[in-house]
C-alpha cells in the first residue's frame, strides 16, 4: 500500500481548486478506477502548481515513472 497525502491535500488552501476537485474524485472513485483518477489528479496538480512531477506523484501515492 502506497502512502498518500491526498486526504490532507484536499483540505489545503495552498492546493488550487481544480487540483482539489480532481483529488476528491480520486478518493471517491471505485477501486477499479482509482489508479486512473489518481493519475489524472497528479497531472492537474502538476499543471496548476510549480511542483516537480516526481514530487506530485509521490504526494498522491503514485510510483515515479
Amino acid at each position: 500500500m502506497e502512502f498518500t497525502l491526498v486526504p490532507l491535500l484536499i483540505h489545503s488552501d495552498a492546493v488550487p481548486d481544480g487540483a482539489r476537485a480532481a483529488l476528491k474524485a480520486a478518493l471517491v472513485a471505485p477501486p477499479e478506477h482509482r489508479q486512473a483518477e489518481l493519475e489524472l489528479a497528479a497531472r492537474v496538480l502538476f499543471r496548476e502548481t510549480e511542483l516537480d512531477c516526481r514530487d506530485v506523484r509521490e504526494l498522491v501515492g503514485l510510483r515515479s515513472a
